[in-house]
């Protein structure tokens, strides 16, 4: 199994939205169960999900409606704004030459296999992304998607009345051109090497709205927000895959399997070739979960125990005390529930 790529899941704003609002619940349940991800995860706060999983969830959504350009209703909403700290790195450079220059810089917080470049050539500037499954079943609704939230970042600089010299969108020429030139508001270009947003040069010098009393962001407050880079190696991507799932309350290893499009066999295999096995990273992000919650949250031993999975008390400290060497009571605050002592605090 080669490197999987994967990308931020905030990349996904607004979409089991659209899908509840067009679809319904079950629809969204669907989709999300083919994917292999949990529901949660993709509305939730900064995380990585593999690139696979979000192909397959749109895929699924567009079969779900019944609409081959079902990545066309999702571009008009993309906004980098959505993309939390990455975004707001982005937004907060003076000027459009500038955040493009840093969406390119800190592109490595954002996704592993992508990538993101500004050239110009005469009075023409690109600004173009390369998706790392492009071309795989699925991707025509990512270009459109990626387009969308490309144009996203020129718009903030440029107003909202600004349009696109032209699109080019790295998919095959569709039978019918007019939907996607109505979407853009320009002419779009077929089987071009990347997805690409191709503007005045002289936009590069526009300047974005004021920012007074903005917060300053800087580039290690998007390292910050995203624990690092993104994971690049497949160890990493199951890791993180897995803190998600609990997060979620439900760890499966067929879950993992189908995020990163490959199977239960051959994800334990590459396990094994790494020095280690589903059950014990799961045992790992049990017990990394269980201490943040046991330090910072105001919850019961058993309240965390259920949220985890476990079917009894005893079950997680048991459990617990075999991953770190001490008893779950240990990190509790004085007077947190679940403290020998809490009671003994009360007058």
């Amino acid at each position: 199994m080669s490197t999987t790529p994967v990308i931020s899941n905030l990349t996904l704003h607004g979409l089991p939205q659209l899908i509840r609002r067009e679809l319904g619940e079950r629809a969204l349940a669907r989709a999300v169960r083919a994917a292999g991800v949990d529901l949660e995860a993709i509305e939730g706060d900064s995380c990585f999900i593999p690139h696979a999983a979000a192909l397959t969830l749109i895929e699924t959504a567009a079969r779900a409606a019944g609409e081959a350009n079902f990545g066309l209703l999702m571009a008009p909403q993309m906004d980098v704004a959505n993309y939390g700290t990455y975004g707001q790195y982005i937004y907060a450079a003076d000027t459009l030459g500038a955040a493009i220059g840093r969406a390119v810089e800190a592109l490595v917080y954002h996704s592993h296999g992508d990538t993101m470049g500004l050239a110009t050539q005469g009075d023409e500037a690109r600004f173009s992304y390369g998706f790392a499954l492009a071309g795989h079943s699925g991707y025509g609704h990512v270009a459109n998607v990626a387009a969308g939230a490309l144009s996203s970042v020129c718009r903030h600089f440029l107003s909202d009345r600004w349009r696109p010299l032209r699109i080019e969108l790295d998919i095959p020429r569709p039978r019918r051109v007019a939907p996607f030139e109505d979407m853009f508001q320009c002419p779009v270009v077929f089987n071009a090497p990347t997805t690409t947003v191709v503007f005045d040069r002289a936009g590069l010098d526009a300047r974005g709205p004021a920012r007074a009393g903005r917060p300053i962001i800087t580039i290690a407050d998007v390292a910050r927000d995203r624990r690092g880079a993104a994971p690049s190696d497949t160890l990493g991507v199951v890791a993180e895959h897995i803190r998600l799932q609990v997060r979620g309350g439900s760890i499966s290893i067929d879950s993992t399997a189908r995020a990163l499009d490959t199977s239960i066999r051959s994800l334990q295999r590459e396990l094994r070739r790494e020095g280690t096995d589903f059950r014990s990273l799961a045992n790992a992000a049990r017990a990394e979960r269980a201490d943040e919650l046991l330090r910072h949250a105001d919850i019961s031993i058993t309240r965390i125990a259920a949220e985890l999975g476990y079917s009894t008390p005893a079950n997680f400290s048991r459990a617990f005390r075999n991953a770190t060497g001490v008893n779950p009571s240990a990190l509790r605050a004085p007077g947190s529930p679940g403290h020998p002592d809490a009671f003994a605090l009360i007058p």
